[in-house]
């Protein structure tokens, strides 16, 4: 009966140091748990048990924004360019930098909250005695008083006192920083001693890594070890190599602006030109060459690729994880739930001889997690529909029970079954059939009937077992083969169409699964997943690591694989410098999770699963992370896009500049003629990130490779440089412009050729006709062309040093554009087509250097916020 919780929470020494009884006494509990009355009032009371590690900050997100090379930059040249007497300079380039880290602080800010929101709907849930029956609640309503079942591969909920203990090991390398598992037992502690040293306690964001307990809850949320720690936990996410290589980008344009600046300002120097007008044009060029809404673009196309993601059901934990979700080329994933419905349905008892045997249900019952005189739910899908509609058991005893574990591939009870004691052992048929006395010879042959079609199967053995009244794995030998349970878990109809997408997308699958090889290749077979060869586990074993990396990149399947092959297969196939994805749900998949380029989930998957993924899937579908591999590569493509054409039209741009000023008599372009042309051209591209992409630029996955965009630079930087010497001889020779007018043209032919140049270099293919860009690119560009002509005749324009210009000037204006445009095809054609560039192919440089980072589990039940 449930008595009144005493005030305040005994302390975690009053309850390690004491027996059960006493721990029952002190949380007014009892071994049948809190009634579901009493379980609401303690929640409402103490509060839910959540840990917030990471709430969204603004103030966090605004220092990452501000925490940038080119940003720093624009800031420095802004306070210069005011105490030099330049208040429009420092004005406009106050106008970029706002705009610049406001944008990206609202998509960043608003995605985070965004992914804060979509992390409290993944549950995590835990097995709890409510009302006198286990039924599986959230973890976020565990109270102490709880009486909670804990079992293998399940992050330990709360802090615990354990009352039943079976074989029980926890990991608590995430409290002690050790990777020893802990031996668990009922025996009270010592008074005074500290919690490494409470084997009667399990605490929470530990992992259950071996045998199975019940428990019961004395500290939940912040009142837990764990809890205690995170409150004030702060933890920088690191660095990805999407984000290395946006650094390594800026401290690029950093040099090349440095470099220019100092170039032009000692020519302007030579020149006899003031200091302080040689100082302003310098720096204007310094911020002209560098691309300075690209921190925008990027959080943009990021916070957009959130949200279409969110939509596909796929949660990314960081936001700079989606282009990382899009290099993959590897897909290892299991079978069940991905290839297959994920729906375990129990369909026959078999004897060895093929017979049908209802006597052989009940005999497999009693080797299940659950107790069979009880009944109740299961964590096991295969026990759990064996059990399914199936009440508890009479004149049944369970004396011992040894659970599962993926060493010996079964689970053993010790029961008393009437007036016989008897020893069952229920597992793969492969490691159950070895420890017969005598496998009868068609025991094989039906099994493998069964394994050709698609079936998964469970045998059951049994020994007579008078003797015993403990139970240990060296007791599961000398049994007689009573039979099969066999189990349906059919192929996903819809499991076809995603694999092509996969296949269409550069994507290679490879299946990593503990079930049978037949079994497996079956699934593949009716799904049409070419399979290029099956190896087992016991043959990997057998495999040096120079050998292994041949076979994993020679064969599809990988069957009766333990959790340290799998891991195995995972790190030699990005020995051989791919990049891997795996997809898991299960603690035997969390060492692969830790060891993938990308770890990926599924919101059903066990607690270490998830929270060991970078990705979760809110549906365990290939169609849906196929859905995020092609977003991933969007993105990346949109970025790129932005990169290229930013850093070859303000290249030449600016070269132009350069040259111009060390012949003329005059600055060609004023500094706050220079910096309005930038603020107008990128403001056009903030639509970047919602273009379309070539269907061929998702088929691979690219990354940064800072040579080709220097090259790139080098090469179409000069083209337009070109066409701004055309009309600087338009200007002089036929236009006979002044200074004013020379500048108010080179003003509106640079704005429109930079401008309209992302229609060429967005795409490989003739744009317009063969690629078309979204509306809202088209739309912008023309807008911002608009705007920049508009000026020259504004009230403002003189305050700008601009003027209106005659008509022939726009015609010659769009000859120009066009034939630049032109050139700019012709280039890029010719750019692309050379063969066997090196620089130009997707590029494998993520080595094991650029992986250090992977992360630690996290512990992150609901209202526990992830890093980053």
């Amino acid at each position: 009966m449930t008595a009144t919780l005493t005030a305040p929470l005994p302390s975690r020494d009053r309850i390690a140091s004491g027996s059960v009884g006493e721990a029952f006494a002190l949380l007014g509990t009892s071994a049948d748990g809190l009634s579901s009355a009493e379980a609401q009032a303690r929640l409402h009371r103490l509060g839910a048990n959540v840990v917030r590690t990471h709430p969204v900050s603004a103030l966090a997100v605004l220092r990452r924004q501000l925490a940038n090379a080119v940003l720093g930059l624009l800031a420095v040249t802004a306070v210069l360019s005011y105490f030099l007497g330049d208040s429009a300079q420092a004005v406009i380039i106050g106008v970029i930098l706002v705009i610049s880290v406001g944008l990206g602080f609202f998509n960043e800010y608003r995605a985070e909250k965004a992914s804060a929101a979509m992390h409290s709907s993944i549950r995590h849930s835990a097995v709890a005695r409510r009302d006198g029956t286990f039924r599986r609640v959230d973890v976020s309503e565990l109270v102490p008083g709880d009486v909670i079942r804990l079992a293998i591969g399940e992050l330990v909920p709360a802090d615990v006192r354990l009352i039943e203990v079976t074989g029980l090991e926890c990991n608590e390398g995430i409290l002690t920083g050790e990777s020893a598992v802990v031996e668990k037992s009922t025996a009270p502690a010592p008074a005074g001693a500290g919690p490494a040293d409470c084997v009667d306690l399990a605490y929470m964001g530990t992992v259950v890594s071996a045998g199975e307990a019940t428990a019961v809850v004395f500290a939940t949320g912040p009142d837990a070890e764990f809890g205690r720690i995170a409150v004030g936990l702060g933890q920088s996410a690191p660095e990805t190599t999407f984000q290395t290589g946006l650094r390594r980008f800026s401290y690029l344009l950093l040099r090349v602006a440095l470099t220019l600046t100092a170039v032009i300002f000692v020519t302007n120097m030579l020149l006899g030109r003031p200091l302080i007008d040689a100082a302003l044009f310098g720096l204007a060029i310094a911020v002209g060459i560098t691309p300075q809404l690209l921190p925008a673009i990027v959080s943009t196309s990021l916070a957009t690729g959130s949200r279409r993601l969110a939509k596909a059901k796929v949660l990314v934990k960081r936001l700079v994880c989606i282009e990382d979700l899009g290099d993959i080329d590897i897909l290892i994933t299991d079978k069940t739930g991905t290839l297959t419905d994920g729906q375990v349905a129990f369909v026959d008892a078999v004897t060895p001889a093929g017979q049908r045997s209802e006597p052989l249900v009940r005999q497999g019952m009693l080797a299940t997690d659950v107790d069979p005189a009880a009944g109740g739910a299961s964590a096991n899908d295969l026990d759990a529909a064996l059990w399914a509609g199936r009440g508890p058991l009479s004149g049944v005893t369970r004396v011992a029970f040894l659970p599962f574990d993926h060493d010996r591939r079964a689970s053993s009870a010790l029961v008393d079954d009437g007036p016989a004691r008897v020893l069952v052992v229920k597992g793969a048929p492969e490691q159950v059939m070895a420890r017969c006395v005598e496998v009868p010879p068609e025991a094989q042959r039906t099994l493998s009937d069964l394994f050709a079609d698609g079936r998964r199967v469970v045998a059951v053995a049994s020994r007579s077992a008078s003797a015993l009244t403990a139970l240990t794995a060296h007791d599961e030998t000398g049994l007689t083969l009573d039979g099969f349970l066999v189990f349906a878990d059919n192929p996903k109809p819809a499991a076809r169409d995603s694999l092509t997408r996969l296949a269409a997308l550069g994507i290679e699958v490879k299946i990593a699964t503990g079930d049978n090889p037949r079994v497996a290749e079956k699934v593949c077979e009716e799904l049409g997943l070419a399979s290029r060869g099956t190896l087992t586990g016991a043959e990997l074993e057998k495999l040096d690591d120079g050998a292994l990396d041949a076979a994993a990149r020679d064969h599809t399947i990988f069957a009766r694989i333990s959790p340290t092959q799998k891991a195995r297969i995972v790190s030699s196939l990005r020995r051989t410098g791919r990049s891997i994805g795996f997809l898991g749900d299960g603690v035997n998949d969390a060492l692969a999770l830790h060891s993938a380029d990308v770890g990926i989930s599924v919101d059903t998957a066990t607690d270490v699963a998830k929270d060991a993924a970078d990705v979760v899937l809110l549906e365990k579908d290939l169609g849906v992370l196929a859905t995020g591999v092609a977003e991933g590569r969007r993105i990346f493509a949109n970025t790129v896009k932005y990169v290229l054409m930013g850093t070859s039209s303000n290249f030449g741009n600016m070269f132009s500049a350069a040259a111009a000023s060390a012949v003329l008599p005059f600055l060609p372009m004023l500094p706050s003629q220079i910096l309005l042309n930038n603020l107008l051209y990128d403001t056009s591209q903030l639509t970047i990130p919602a273009d379309r992409v070539d269907e061929e630029q998702l088929h691979a996955p690219a990354h940064w490779d800072i040579a080709f965009i220097r090259r790139f630079m080098l090469t179409f930087g000069p083209v337009s440089s070109l066409f701004d010497f055309l009309t600087f001889g338009l200007m002089l020779g036929v236009l006979h412009a002044g200074p004013v007018e020379f500048r108010t043209g080179w003003f509106v032919e640079s704005l429109a050729t930079q401008t309209l140049i992302i229609f060429a270099i967005r795409t490989r293919k003739v744009p317009f006709l063969r690629s078309r860009p979204a509306g809202a690119l088209v739309l912008s560009t023309g807008l911002v062309i608009a705007v920049g002509i508009a000026v020259t005749v504004s009230p403002i324009a003189a305050d700008l040093g601009l003027t209106p210009l005659p008509w022939q000037f726009f015609a010659a204006l769009v000859a120009l554009t066009v034939g630049y445009l032109v050139l700019v095809d012709i280039t890029k054609t010719v750019f692309y087509a050379e063969p066997m560039r090196a620089a130009d192919q997707p590029h494998r440089t993520r080595g094991h250097a650029h992986r250090v980072h992977r992360r630690a589990a996290r512990f992150s039940p609901s209202g526990v916020s992830p890093t980053g």
